[in-house]
């Protein structure tokens, strides 16, 4: 998932450079307060939220967010979340890798309150770099604990699977069955046909990279990675991206998370899921509060914080569209959304994904792509 270390090279210090000046390029800003769907008038969710804003005693009519979810959900979450508390949410939408780095680089003078989206390997990265203020909601105890932060810093907001997102119509007009392993996709029918994120800027891109490394072992892991790159299409900046390239047929085969493909699929793209039969990997997307972030906006920061893990909030993952599982045991989930507990899963290690993502990134920059002229 990300660009950390701006010294490791020159592309990464440039990346940083586009970060602070134009928001990356694949930035996108905004406020809640635009229109919704969403009926909230008279829920038991919505008398809930009621009661913890209440509960804030904060002057402030605000909260500064950085979001790493994708720009078409945000605006159901914070919009749902102004008009039960009547706080607005001024949020930047940045690929976790770029959220990550821009928090790093403002660390001496946060602008922003919120760490929102992203993979707990990013949190970890993050409070190992003295970023994050310890916080845990009220509502974990809606929360199995193979979710929770053992550290007590982030808090675990939804949860996915890798899969390999396949266009129907390539595999129907080239008669090849669907990929079922991570050595199908070595196969030469694929020269230029596979889509996946890049490391130094996308937390998918990133678990792709530590899981590879998991199952195959540093050694056999970097030879697979040399040899997948011979079939690589682009790597994109965006995690979510890999997805919409195959429902355009732009590629066969994107390498990212089930949520985002399937959410895809619904707007009627030719898209199929299959899963690597080795293993695959399952995420915990978070949240956490930035250290030292805006004054006057802490108690607002905590309240959405709750607010996000709360029944509300987590069903609103239905309303978005977003495909995403929920944590809390109590929301109600979109039908059909993958069982980990039916997949074969790595015993994905957050934790040395966190410690080795400088290594692993510079590695991969080194030997395999340095992340110039990335896709959005």
């Amino acid at each position: 998932m990300l660009l950390f270390k701006r010294r490791i090279s020159k592309c990464f210090a440039l990346l940083l450079v586009l970060t602070m000046l134009v928001g990356c390029g694949s930035s996108a800003s905004g406020t809640s307060g635009g229109e919704t769907d969403t009926d909230t008038s008279g829920s038991e969710e919505t008398k809930e939220a009621a009661e913890i804003s209440d509960s804030s005693g904060s002057g402030s009519k605000e909260v500064t967010v950085y979001a790493a979810f994708p720009d078409y959900e945000l605006p159901t979450y914070f919009n749902a979340f102004e008009k039960d508390t009547g706080i607005k949410v001024n949020y930047v939408r940045l690929s976790a890798g770029e959220m990550l780095s821009r928090v790093e680089a403002e660390k001496d003078n946060p602008n922003a309150s919120v760490m929102y989206g992203g993979a707990t390997d990013i949190y970890i990265a993050a409070n190992e770099q003295g970023l994050l203020e310890p916080y845990q909601s009220s509502e974990l105890e809606n929360v199995p604990d193979q979710y929770k932060d053992p550290d007590g810093v982030y808090n675990p907001v939804s949860y996915g699977v890798i899969a390999f997102v396949c266009n129907k119509e390539w595999f129907e007009e080239n008669n090849m069955e669907y990929p079922t392993s991570w050595q199908d996709l070595l196969a030469p029918e694929y020269k230029d046909q596979i889509s996946t994120s890049h490391p130094a800027t996308a937390g998918t891109g990133y678990a792709v990279l530590a899981s590879i490394m998991m199952l195959m072992g540093e050694e056999e892991g970097w030879s697979y990675l040399q040899k997948l790159n011979e079939n690589i299409r682009q790597y994109t900046r965006a995690g979510a991206a890999p997805s919409t390239e195959v429902g355009l047929g732009e590629a066969a085969v994107g390498i990212t998370y089930a949520q985002g493909a399937l959410s895809v699929a619904s707007e009627g793209y030719p898209l199929e899921l299959s899963y690597p039969a080795e293993g695959t990997q399952c995420e915990v997307g978070a949240v956490a509060l930035i250290k030292n972030g805006i004054t006057g906006e802490e108690e607002n920061a905590r309240l959405l914080i709750d607010w996000l893990i709360s029944k509300r909030g987590q069903e609103l993952y239905i309303d978005s569209n977003s495909f995403r599982n929920p944590v809390n045991v109590t929301a109600n989930a979109t039908e059909g959304l993958p069982n980990p507990d039916e997949l074969k899963l790595i015993e994905y290690d957050s934790k040395w994904a966190a410690d080795n993502m400088e290594s692993l990134i510079e590695k991969f920059a080194d030997l395999i792509n340095g992340a110039e002229d990335l896709k959005e």
